[in-house]
């Protein structure tokens, strides 16, 4: 399965941070940075307040501004809830589901990030999943088999086809906004599980063209030897994403 075939992505979540005046004033900064490199897409995933402020900066570039999360209910009683088609009618072209923070803090389970996946690509919409393990299922030795079965679940009733619009995000529940991070070795065997299920499920095929990120306080300072791996094809990026310079020389870091 070779990488070469598979362009890179660097994306940006922005988590809780950044007021639409400063979503907009950092794509402001980071455009004429990031202007002429072209070996890599580029996302950044802003609070949905931010959004519209964001789209309108990144306004004649390659940079995709995607939603943090998305109901999976085309509308209806869902009290502080954002449907697909609303994301998509301020222009949103790609949403983020089952962060580790969400599972964490919002009782997101694998049900729901897949209902709320098929919502988002029913809508038309690209899709980037985050899964990954907990450190005590690292420490039980349980890793393949979590991250197997988080795959499955995620994915269930999507089709090949649509699997074309899918991104998946490995990120160790562990290594996310801790400072600890997977050694590119650890990083590289969950990629290749991920890719081996995914072949299982769907073809050879399939999985050589899958995206799969790593996120989990990926830097500057790590990027290179993350990236360089065969089965890792970009990175999301945490606080990283929050500081032009550093994320510029994430993107830098792209063989």
């Amino acid at each position: 399965m070779q990488q070469s075939k598979r362009r890179p992505v660097i994306a940006g979540n922005w988590k809780m941070n950044f007021t639409p005046g400063e979503a907009a004033g950092f794509i402001g900064k980071i455009k004429p940075m990031l202007s002429g490199k072209d070996k890599c897409d580029i996302i950044f995933f802003a609070p949905y307040v931010s959004i519209p402020a964001a789209i309108e900066a990144a306004q004649n570039t390659k940079i995709d501004i995607g939603a943090q999360n998305v109901h999976f209910a085309p509308k209806g009683a869902y009290t502080g809830e954002v449907s697909a088609e609303m994301l998509k009618a301020i222009g949103v072209k790609t949403v983020l589901v089952g962060h580790s923070e969400r599972r964490q803090y919002f009782g997101e389970t694998d049900e729901t990030v897949n209902l709320r996946a098929k919502a988002a690509l029913a809508a038309g919409m690209k899709v980037m999943i985050c899964l990954g393990e907990v450190k005590e299922q690292r420490l039980a030795g349980i890793t393949d088999e979590i991250i197997s079965m988080q795959t499955k679940l995620d994915l269930a009733g999507i089709s090949e086809e649509q699997l074309q619009n899918i991104i998946i995000a490995y990120e160790p529940v562990w290594a996310i906004g801790t400072g600890l991070t997977a050694t590119p070795e650890q990083a590289e065997e969950a990629c290749r599980v991920i890719r081996r299920v995914i072949a299982g499920i769907y073809s050879e095929k399939a999985a050589e063209s899958l995206r799969i990120l790593y996120g989990g306080s990926m830097n500057e300072k790590n990027a290179a030897e993350l990236l360089a791996k065969p089965n890792v094809d970009g990175g999301l990026i945490g606080g990283a994403s929050l500081v032009p310079e550093k994320f510029t020389a994430i993107v830098d870091a792209v063989g």
